[in-house]
């Protein structure tokens, strides 16, 4: 046993392998108290999210000082035949008895309404409810609403009653989210248990990398938990259910690159312990630069403007370092305790015959060698006409209602308000200025068009002055997650920055969600160059080379952009989605990129590794063949975790896991299976430029079958 094969039995020695176990078990023991505790420390109010320098959040900031955070339900009535006297009687006593709540942070004696569509004849009626956003505000939000529900009733005898307007929504959205950790740990692990069953078509190895992942899980939530309460990291709904899939996708992938390796080892060593030291020594240096490059580019996140996606950076970094460790210490030990059964009934033993010169990847290698420019060639053009979908694309950001899979009350209550209402009542302008000044701007907001009469006005509960600051409110007549009640948003500010001295700003709920679009956009310019640069480097470091890490960015960006493309068509016309987020190609292409370069640096540095050997087009041929399989089954598993987030009621996260399955797919049987070798066997030996490799005659003698077992990583 050389050195390096010796440094594998610090994790599956004879008794190394049991000290591992424990320690895990321990770390377990510590850990999953504080694992379970993750949700408490969400962080899902609008700051968390926010660009902390956006004019939104200064006022949401500034407005603390003159009232609690608050977010308004509205409780919209409506008879389109016309209100009845009965139906009066009935909104004036449920205002009396709204008025009177203190539960859950409803301010009862600040409740506004009952507001009447027109003085005779009303058809509709509204009554806004104040939530106050505590320290447990947001968890809150959910059973305030039940209590306001509970309050008013659903109606009856052709009367509408409906609970919208931001409460109304967030509540909406907090159950959309509850129980998110549990639903995608189901769906995940239902996933791979799937997968790894056509994979291995052993019932029983499946139970090794599951304990393994749901370790690596289980140990990653409470780092995060601890780091979110003692460290001030910022960990919202999305970033949570993200870490979930994540550490199932990443730490499922590296099992099966490492078994693949394990399995092919038992064939020539007879001691399980030295077949894992020598799978950990030859696959491993792979699947840690894989884990690498994912941490990394999930750490590149840090840049971004959005406290969302910089808030997931680390979250999603942590959980793949973890998934990595767990895969590289504690599953392997378990492997090597369990033994050979482990892989029944198709047990692999000491002396079987290597057959992957035979297999189907060889043949397909082989064939691909015969007119691989041919190959790529028609491979790229399909995939690029594949990304033309790009036109259908409209990452612009969603509305309310289209941000759910269905259509909860809220959105119902949404549509109903607008009929009889200025659209965006209930989720008004917050503009805040120095109280000198504050008539000029009181002026300039009544004046822009898209502002609705009349509507400008001091809230209840609130102070009229606080150092010399003044804030008052401005509805809308556009709905306020709507493209135009941004530009409404956009000239409000404009006028009121023209008044000197006033130190004008413009928040809410508008003002904050065209905050999140530009700091997006922003992010999007950043982050994506700053990916492909931290995974080139890692590519030409791992390869020491220039041309091949070149050429594989080229088929990752035409892959994205193909996955991209393929989407974009079928939420239009399959789907029938209105939009997509506006970091919607952000996260795709982060996790396309992070996760499928597992893939490359699989392929590739077996290739590199044949190609030193026999020369490099046998070397593709053979590093095909040697890592086709174990690449498929990868794919198809990390693909079915994230296509999990489907099965969440909101149509973000239903398009994020629709395009990375998609993209992975793609990445997985198209480019890894055929571009990139076909495109290796055109280039030849001089895709390792400046290695002394890209001087190889392509004549190097072919090892042994003997000597390929004994070498190949």
């Amino acid at each position: 046993m050389t050195g390096k094969q010796g440094i594998g039995h610090l994790v599956c020695g004879r008794r190394a392998k049991w000290v591992v176990l424990a320690l895990w078990v321990v770390a377990l023991f510590l850990t999953a108290p504080f694992a379970q505790k993750l949700t408490d420390a969400q962080d899902n109010d609008a700051a968390s999210w926010l660009p902390g320098s956006a004019e939104s959040t200064q006022v949401l900031k500034v407005s603390e000082d003159f009232r609690p955070e608050q977010i308004p339900a509205v409780v919209v009535y409506a008879r389109p035949d016309g209100l009845t006297a009965q139906d009066r009687a009935q909104i004036a006593e449920d205002a009396r008895q709204l008025k009177e709540l203190r539960d859950h942070g409803i301010r009862g004696a600040e409740t506004r309404g009952p507001v009447f569509d027109r003085e005779t004849d009303p058809r509709a009626a509204q009554i806004l409810v104040p939530i106050t956003m505590d320290e447990q505000g947001w968890e809150e939000i959910s059973p305030a609403v039940d209590t306001i529900r509970d309050g008013v009733g659903e109606g009856s005898d052709g009367l509408a009653v409906h609970i919208t307007g931001p409460g109304g929504t967030s509540a909406d959205f907090s159950e959309a989210f509850e129980g998110i950790d549990s639903t995608l740990l189901i769906s995940a692990m239902g996933v791979v248990i799937v997968m790894l069953l056509l994979t291995y078509r052993s019932p029983t190895l499946i139970l090794v990398p599951l304990l393994s992942v749901i370790a690596a899980l289980f140990t990653a939530q409470a780092l995060i938990y601890l780091l979110a309460e003692h460290a001030g990291l910022t960990v919202n709904g999305q970033s949570a259910g993200i870490l979930t899939v994540l550490v199932f996708g990443a730490g499922t992938d590296y099992a099966l690159l490492l078994v693949a390796r394990y399995r092919e080892e038992l064939h020539h060593h007879e001691d399980r312990h030295e077949a894992m030291a020598l799978a950990l020594h030859r696959a491993g240096p792979a699947v840690i630069a894989s884990g690498a490059t994912v941490v990394l580019s999930m750490l590149v996140l840090l840049a971004a403007e959005m406290n969302s996606t910089s808030g997931l950076g680390p979250v999603a970094a942590i959980g793949v370092a973890v998934a990595l460790l767990a895969m590289m210490t504690l599953f392997p030990a378990l492997l090597v305790i369990c033994g050979r059964w482990i892989f029944w009934p198709v047990i692999p033993r000491f002396g079987d015959p290597d057959r992957i010169e035979r297999g189907l990847w060889a043949r397909m290698g082989r064939r691909i060698a015969r007119r691989p420019r041919m190959v790529w060639s028609a491979t790229a053009l399909i995939l690029a006409i594949c990304s033309l979908g790009l036109i259908q694309l409209r990452a612009e950001g969603i509305s309310n209602a289209d941000a759910f899979t269905g259509k909860p009350d809220s959105i119902v209550g949404q549509e109903v308000s607008a009929r009889y209402f200025p659209a965006g009542s209930g989720d008004p302008l917050v503009i805040i200025s120095n109280q000198a000044q504050a008539r000029q701007v009181g002026e300039a907001v009544a004046a822009t068009d898209g502002v609705a009469p009349g509507s400008l006005g001091l809230p209840p509960g609130t102070k009229p002055s606080y150092e010399g600051k003044v804030l008052f409110e401005a509805t809308m007549t556009d709905p306020a997650d709507s493209e135009a009640a941004k530009q409404t948003v956009e000239r409000v500010r404009d006028a009121v920055h023209a008044v000197p001295d006033a130190d004008a700003r413009v928040g809410g709920g508008t003002a904050s969600l065209l905050d999140m679009d530009e700091a997006t956009t922003h992010d999007n310019i950043l982050i994506i160059p700053l990916v492909l640069i931290v995974v080139m480097l890692i590519l030409c470091a791992l390869l020491r080379a220039l041309i091949a890490p070149l050429l594989l960015i080229g088929t990752v960006i035409l892959s994205f952009a193909a996955a991209l493309g393929i989407s974009a068509l079928a939420f239009r016309y399959l789907f029938d989605y209105a939009g997509e987020t506006t970091d919607f190609p952000l996260f795709v292409f982060v996790f396309l990129v992070a996760l499928g370069i597992d893939y490359n640096i699989f392929l590739t540095t077996r290739i590199r590794e044949e190609a030193a050997r026999q020369g490099t087009r046998p070397g593709v041929v053979m590093g095909l063949a040697a890592t086709g399989a174990v690449i498929t089954s990868a794919g198809l598993v990390l693909a079915g975790t994230f296509a999990a987030l489907g099965t969440l009621p909101m149509v973000a996260f239903a398009e994020i896991g629709f395009a990375v399955a998609l993209g992975v797919l793609l990445d997985t049987f198209i480019v890894r299976s055929v571009l990139v070798p076909a495109l290796f066997l055109d280039v030849g030996p001089k895709m390792w430029w400046p290695h002394k490799l890209a001087r190889e005659d392509g004549n190097a003698p072919a090892a042994t079958e003997s000597e390929r077992v004994s070498q190949t990583p």
